[in-house]
């Protein structure tokens, strides 16, 4: 083989060999280097170029603020004193809110056996949803007991007067507890950490006005968030808003009582590691709807 040919397989049968340039006549000799073309830095580019221009601070328009940091509440020892887990949470604009958190509320061997039975015995279902018209299966599952039926999120759950037995000695713990009385149940089973329920508040026109919503929960720690209601003139903006976590630990009671309802949302988020299953029973007061509202209709507007 060639030198040639084999140099044309080393490079690459591809490359094309380069022209030879030829100097014009009249051309500046070798020894003397043509003046560089290369442009100054921060000058590339054809066509007249801009000249650099002062740099002018404005003072911004809107004043600069800070993310409030979200607010933990601590745990207590409810055997030791029950009251110190009441919690102010706001004092307005439409009255004082309140959390009052039991850990305990339930002994472990108790809540241990209540938790295997009603999730074996509880009629557990998917309910479907609506949103801006479109149906949607719930990520949890869901029974409903009261003698008159609850509808949320434009979907209705029938009266279910037939409670199961376990329920009845719990309601009347929950009512000693929170010196209430209920007469409905809505369950919840997340049955892991993908199943959830996203911002809202519990101020439908059947439940009154400032309910007292009594929240049970077994099984798995899942966090319990509130977020406040922004005001009119953030435009429903929850950036700057105040942000609470609650832990609900399995035997916790946790009641929402005051203005909670109108002037905070809830939540409890997906969570993307192992969560167990946990069943959260909230026991509330239905009032016949009111004349002249559609079922499920709010109290009053909530920004989603």
């Amino acid at each position: 083989m060639s030198d040639k040919r084999q140099r044309a397989r080393v490079q690459g049968s591809w490359a094309k060999q380069l022209p030879k340039h030829t100097r014009p006549t009249g051309t500046v000799p070798n020894n003397h280097q043509p003046q560089s073309t290369h442009s100054a830095p921060g000058s590339w580019g054809s066509g007249p170029q801009k000249t650099c221009e002062t740099f002018e601070y404005h003072q911004p328009t809107k004043a600069v603020r800070d993310v409030p940091a979200e607010k933990f509440l601590q745990e207590h020892n409810f055997a030791l004193d029950r009251k110190a887990g009441d919690h102010v949470i706001s004092s307005g604009p439409s009255g004082v809110s309140r959390l009052r958190l039991l850990p305990g509320f339930l002994p472990p061997e108790e809540a241990d056996w209540m938790f295997s039975k009603l999730l074996a015995e509880l009629p557990w279902s998917q309910k479907t949803n609506y949103r801006h018209g479109e149906a949607y299966e719930e990520p949890r599952l869901t029974c409903w007991y009261g003698e008159l039926p609850y509808t949320y999120a434009q979907s209705t759950m029938a009266a279910n007067t037939q409670w199961h037995p376990l329920l009845l000695p719990l309601r009347d713990a929950v009512e000693q507890a929170s010196r209430c009385t209920f007469n409905s149940l809505l369950c919840n089973l997340y049955r892991d950490g993908h199943d959830s329920i996203g911002w809202h508040s519990d101020d439908e026109a059947s439940l009154g006005v400032k309910p007292t919503i009594a929240s049970l929960s077994l099984g798995d720690t899942r966090a319990f968030s509130l977020r406040k209601q922004p005001p009119p003139e953030e435009n429903g903006d929850y950036t700057y808003v105040e942000r609470i976590r609650v832990p609900l630990s399995h035997g916790t009671l946790l009641l929402m009582g005051g203005a909670t309802q109108d002037d905070w949302q809830h939540q409890v988020a997906k969570e993307y590691h192992d969560r167990g299953p946990r069943i959260n029973l909230t026991f509330r007061t239905t009032y016949p709807e009111p004349e002249g509202h559609k079922p499920g209709t709010k109290l009053r507007f909530t920004a989603k």
